[in-house]
């Protein structure tokens, strides 16, 4: 026994190191990342990840494997959760919601209806069902215990509080994982059984489904050209021939972003955006592979029909390869078709010319006005990997009620769980405030900000709240999911590094602290 506490120890002292070490490095590259920079490269971010990723799993190996007590505490949270019911009740909840529940929906007989009703409708029940229960389990086995005083019949034996506190949040997590397989199998099963019933007449919907919904496809896009390098160059000219008032310096810098915007965006009628989408080490691998432009644009203003008519050629100029395509489309709707392959040139640049043919001007936005997706891989790992990050979320928030729980009573901790968990879900109000730089709204009329001393300290506090929680909330499988979007391995590693590591791991940290230092009697005595 005591050999197996000196190789616990040891354990702790590493993971705390690891902690630590995580933390000073992820406050050097966001603090980098404020200013714009990177010196290191993106392999030098892929490669942290991996790091963490191999040495928590062996970790969390070696823990299990020569740590019997911490094995007891696993096995103890089981039992509590049967004991409780806790197991059955869900798990019934679940299959109700995610299995009985779907077969009564109805969808539009499309196949990107049919996923978009089915997945999202599945996947968001059981990210909510799993994460109340979650944030409601972690408060309660931590909480229940220290308050009846069963917590002493365990810390008496020769066991660290850290492995305690660790073995409820594994042996939780473990609860996850069954349930989150279980019922993910359960929507995988559904979803390729009711798409048997798509009809093939008059248009395939089945070979829809299997080629360009049901699949992981990848994305690429034009290169983003130097808007704030360019409003920047701009603006510099334009204060030499003229003064500015000092207070309107933002706002002018503000119009003068919109017209460079412009500039990439706006197709005036009878103008044509030429597009070149360079596919670069991929090109090799795509040939004789189709690929799907995917576009969408806004209008100036609507038609009659609420339809513009658009010329698209693809392919190298002035070749014989070179394929057009004319069409009416919808505004502020995504189109998508399919184009021959091998449409780009020798060095793996793809170019696509759109005409507006149209009376009146189109906007092509930046951020996804156009792009190509090509199939990255199948259906069944991308499905894995979108609950792979789902089960990050769930670890985030048995670590946050479990941190809640190791100082405040059961109904307290649930309370402040939910309270984060709603803060959370509100960011957008506080990203609008970040944006303009104001709590005091802005002026309709003039277009320039409100100020006050209370932005001083509420802006910059606001500023790192945005940013702790966009770690969780760049993440979208679902969405990702539901379009056929492809979920990378580089993706749910880094979802594990920011969401689990990272974020979690700083939480668990004070969680275990915390309750390492806590006076459990005096906590039972209060209670």
């Amino acid at each position: 026994m005591g050999r197996n506490n000196d190789f616990s120890d040891l354990l702790g002292i590493a993971a705390l190191i690891v902690v630590i070490l995580n933390t000073l490095l992820a406050i050097f590259y966001f603090v980098f990342q404020l200013m714009g920079i990177w010196p290191f490269g993106d392999l030098s971010v892929r490669l942290w990840e991996l790091v963490n990723i191999v040495f928590w799993i062996c970790w969390l190996v070696a823990l299990y494997t020569f740590c019997p007590p911490f094995r007891a505490v696993m096995f103890l949270t089981w039992k509590a959760a049967f004991r409780f019911r806790l197991f059955w009740v869900l798990a019934a909840l679940l299959m109700g919601s995610v299995v009985v529940l779907p077969l009564l929906l109805k969808d539009d007989g499309t196949a990107r209806g049919f996923t978009q009703i089915l997945l999202t409708y599945t996947l968001s029940v059981i990210t909510g069902l799993l994460g109340l229960s979650t944030l409601w389990l972690s408060c309660g086995t931590l909480a229940r215990d220290v308050e009846e005083a069963q917590i002493q019949m365990i810390v008496v034996k020769p066991i660290a509080r850290w492995q305690i506190w660790l073995g409820k949040w594994l042996g939780i997590m473990a609860l996850n994982a069954t349930l989150l397989a279980l019922t993910g199998g359960c929507v995988y099963a559904l979803l390729q059984w009711r798409a048997q019933k798509l009809p093939t007449q008059p248009v395939d919907q089945q070979a829809i489904l299997r080629n360009e919904v049901l699949v992981a496809r990848a994305s690429l896009k034009e290169k983003m050209p130097d808007i704030e390098g360019d409003t920047d160059r701009v603006m510099a000219t334009r204060l030499k021939d003229a003064t500015a008032n000092p207070g309107n310096l933002k706002f002018v810098r503000e119009q003068i972003r919109e017209q460079v915007k412009s500039v990439h965006q706006v197709v005036a009628p009878n103008h044509l955006r030429r597009f070149t989408i360079d596919l670069g080490w991929r090109k090799d691998s795509l040939r004789d592979t189709p690929l799907f432009v995917r576009l969408r644009f806004n209008a100036a203003s609507t038609n009659a029909l609420g339809t513009y008519r658009v010329v698209i050629e693809a392919g190298p100029v002035e070749s014989p390869a070179r394929r057009s395509r004319t069409d009416y489309f919808s505004a502020d709707t995504f189109h998508e078709f399919a184009i021959p392959p091998n449409l780009f040139d020798e060095s793996g640049v793809l170019t696509i010319d759109v005409q507006n043919r149209s009376g009146v001007a189109l906007l092509f936005p930046l951020e996804d006005g156009m792009e190509v997706l090509y199939r990255d891989g199948s259906f069944g790992l991308n499905f894995a990997r979108g609950l792979g990050i789902i089960f990050c979320w769930l670890a985030l928030m048995a670590s946050l009620g479990l941190a809640s729980a190791s100082f405040l009573s059961f109904p307290v901790a649930a309370f402040f769980s939910m309270s984060l968990l709603i803060v959370g879900l509100s960011t957008g109000t506080l990203s609008s405030a970040v944006e303009s730089g104001t709590v005091m709204g802005v002026n309709e009329e003039t277009g320039v900000a409100g100020s006050s001393a209370v932005d001083r300290v509420l802006i910059p506090f606001f500023k790192g709240i945005v940013g702790v929680f966009k770690l969780v909330q760049s993440f979208s499988p679902i969405d990702a999911l539901s379009t056929g979007r492809s979920i990378t391995w580089g993706q749910l590693g880094l979802a594990f590094t920011q969401i689990v590591l990272l974020l979690g791991g700083v939480i668990s940290l004070a969680g275990i602290i915390i309750f390492t230092r806590r006076e459990l009697a005096s906590a039972q005595t209060s209670s």
